[in-house]
């Protein structure tokens, strides 16, 4: 496939023309025109590099790519290195991120909704999904099931919440901004990514849940659905890497 059509066609399914982001999605770093073996990842370090030229890749795809707003112009250490390492081996760079957490098809949200069997039944705003689960949960074999399903052991505040789960509200990576935001929406857990100080406040004064089950764990799912659609609809050849990352 053509790297600009591949652009295209990614584009166009995550609707990501429409959505102001901190970072330009889509194609950020071009290489050769002609793909057909794709290496797919979580943030675009130099070890996914290394392993995509290993692996001979024509593209990688990436939730994490490059480019931040405000990020600095100066294009020198870590930045250099991985730049070189694309350019030298004439490998494509693609980026989605805000459409691979809020689209609701193929995004981090849906394959967590997915993973733990979480009904969907909407949006609280565009970032931050709800449903319910069918027989409600106990909080403990909900933990075990986030720890058996994401490999890692998720961080729980509970006192003075409920037992049992019965509504659950959710976000991938960096959502714990809006914990305080959805109080009001009969949820008995939050689960995002990450944890900031004033998280434990929060969830002990209004006595809800709070799962953080880590920001790498939690946006695998986006870039691991977008490969099985590429690779099933346009029959390219696509390896899913995990660089494992705690946070």
């Amino acid at each position: 496939m053509n790297n600009i059509e591949l652009e295209k066609i990614i584009n166009e399914k995550l609707n990501s023309n429409n959505i102001n982001d901190y970072v330009p999605n889509g194609l950020q770093i071009e290489g050769k025109n002609n793909i057909t073996n794709i290496i797919i990842g979580v943030s675009a370090c130099q070890d996914l590099l290394d392993r995509a030229v290993s692996k001979k890749a024509d593209a990688i795809i990436v939730h994490h790519g490059y480019f931040w707003k405000n990020e600095s112009l100066i294009i020198k250490g870590l930045k250099r290195n991985r730049l070189k390492t694309l350019l030298s081996n004439n490998i494509n760079l693609y980026s989605w991120h805000i459409p691979l957490d809020i689209n609701n098809t193929i995004s981090n949200n849906i394959f967590l909704a997915n993973l733990l069997n979480i009904n969907i039944l909407g949006k609280i705003n565009p970032f931050v999904f709800y449903g319910n689960f069918n027989p409600p949960l106990t909080i403990k074999d909900l933990i075990k099931l986030i720890k058996y399903k994401l490999n890692r052991i998720p961080l729980h505040l509970g006192k003075n919440a409920p037992k049992i789960i019965n509504n659950i509200a959710w976000c991938s990576g960096a959502g714990q901004k809006f914990f305080e935001k959805i109080i009001n929406f009969n949820i008995d857990v939050f689960l995002t990514g990450e944890i900031s100080e004033q998280t434990i406040h929060i969830a002990t004064e209004y006595g809800i849940n709070f799962i953080s089950a880590g920001h790498h764990a939690t946006e695998k799912g986006g870039v691991i659905m977008l490969g099985e659609w590429l690779k099933n609809k346009y029959k390219l050849k696509i390896n899913f890497i995990d660089i494992n990352n705690p946070v």
